[in-house]
């Protein structure tokens, strides 16, 4: 290639220009070994109100199987008889539409709580974060505090460690079986579950109760936080309801930096440092074993500990509390007042979540008010679809489920309506245990000749004797051609 002019370009060749070296740079690799975290225990409020989760949910999961209701528990999923009892409720298999509903009002609960106030499900009664709490304080009970934890680790096999891990190794099953045992109790009568353990029958049940000890030991016993940074979708997709505006828990680096340690003596100021002496309190804490001070981080469970070990420094060193604190973006950015914080929670996201909410709960505690305690399922009898029969009538069979979902026993009346000479010939009463179900077989008649053929849609009533319940299920009469 030649230039305009006739002469040859002269070609300059290009040197790689090496990368400036940063300090502050770090190479992490994708394939880094776990590091075992080791939270050090810590009081304040909200240390205070994670232990009342911990007492106020494991009081309701471990207590409700052994509370009675009449004759059974007071609430049982018996899948063997496709019964669920809560209270004095009895549904059925046709009643899904309501664990529908339970299951969209959970869902746009957790939009709600999310928006107004981030992950205070994960930090404060997720399944999770219980019986991590629970085994990790077992674990602080038996082997010490966190320096204690961290020298027997390090440490070589003697008597004492061999002592104290096998001790917790033991609590920690016990509690996982308990809780195993406990969670199958909810779909098998407890007692019944009891005696067949004892009994070593029931495979199945003892499968299941196996299943969850096992899980409840190796999530909480050790994989403790890689569930929450790892396992758990939530974690993945809560930054998509996180707004400016949501409560959060954050480190005012406006005042905090720049960090470093001081005399209390000195004026730190004249120094030109922030508030934050740099003890990493806030690290040591935390059970997910992030820094707070690096900004919002998808691993956060919003627990707040960080925020109680942070105003403990603060009082001890005399500065004012809230270096680290629940608080938003916007807010810490703005300087807002806590006043100026709850206006923003009033928000129209917050409203629109509220109002579906509230709707959803409304009309599903209306469906359930005037729910009729009674279910009919109508078959028709395959075999004989259609048959003449004496007497010169046409018949036709059917049957009906009829389910009981009352406390007592029910007495129930079968008719027909709808078609000309339409006439019941079974039993037109029958009786039904509480909370049973009868297949009733019934026959119909018409006069032969009075319909045209094909198919003609007629009533079934079923109604309570003696009480206002009742139901109408549409069927069809054949008529062969």
């Amino acid at each position: 290639m030649s230039s305009s002019d006739g002469k040859q370009p002269k070609i300059i060749p290009i040197k790689p220009v090496a990368a400036e070296s940063n300090p502050e740079q770090e190479t992490i690799s994708l394939y880094a070994a776990h590091k075992k975290v080791y939270p050090r225990s810590i009081s304040g409020l909200f240390a205070r109100w994670r232990w009342v989760m911990v007492f106020l949910t494991q009081l309701i999961f471990y207590g409700l199987p052994w509370i009675e209701w009449g004759q059974r528990q007071v609430v049982l999923f018996d899948l063997g008889a496709r019964r669920f009892y809560i209270f004095g409720l009895v549904l059925y298999p046709q009643d899904f539409i309501y664990l529908t509903g339970l299951l969209i009002i959970s869902a746009l609960s957790l939009f709600l709580f999310t928006a107004v106030a981030g992950r205070l499900w994960c930090g404060f009664a997720c399944p999770q974060t219980v019986y991590t709490e629970i085994f990790m304080w077992i674990e602080h009970k038996v082997e010490g505090d966190r320096s204690a934890r961290v020298r027997l680790d390090n440490g070589g096999w003697t008597a004492e460690k061999i002592w104290k891990k096998s001790l917790k190794q033991f609590l920690w099953i016990a509690i996982a079986a308990w809780t195993g045992f406990t969670f199958v109790g909810y779909f098998v009568p407890i007692r019944e579950l009891g005696s067949e353990l004892m009994a070593l029958q029931g495979s199945w049940q003892l499968f299941w109760v196996g299943f969850y000890g096992f899980a409840t030991y190796g999530n909480a016993g050790f994989l403790r936080e890689q569930v929450c940074k790892y396992m758990c979708p939530y974690a993945r997709f809560q930054s998509a309801m996180f707004d400016k505006d949501t409560l959060i828990v954050t480190y005012d680096a406006l005042r905090g930096e720049k960090r470093g340690p001081r005399n209390k003596t000195v004026d730190y100021k004249a120094k030109g440092l922030g508030d934050c002496i740099d003890c990493t309190l806030c690290v040591q804490v935390c059970p997910v074993g992030i820094d707070i001070r690096n900004g919002l981080q998808y691993e956060c469970i919003g627990c707040g500990l960080c925020v109680d070990a942070c105003n403990t420094v603060m009082d001890k060193m005399g500065y004012a509390r809230g270096l680290v604190r629940f608080s938003t973006q916007h807010a810490v950015a703005q300087g807002w007042t806590q006043s100026e914080i709850v206006r923003r929670v009033f928000r129209p996201r917050v409203l629109v979540y509220s109002a579906i909410l509230l709707a959803l709960c409304v009309a599903m505690l209306a469906s359930l008010v005037t729910r009729t305690p009674l279910k009919v399922d109508v078959v028709r009898d395959r075999a004989a679809l259609s048959r003449i029969v004496a007497g010169g009538k046409l018949e036709n069979i059917y049957r009906l489920q009829i389910m009981n979902a009352t406390e007592t026993s029910q007495r129930y009346r079968i008719s027909a309506r709808g078609l000309d000479g339409l006439e019941l010939v079974s039993e037109t009463e029958v009786e039904i245990d509480a909370a049973q179900s009868r297949w009733v077989p019934v026959r119909l008649q018409i006069p032969y000749g009075s319909l045209p053929a094909g198919s003609h849609t007629f009533n079934f009533d079923i109604q309570t004797v003696g009480a206002d319940a009742h139901l109408t299920e549409k069927s069809v009469f054949l008529v062969p051609r």
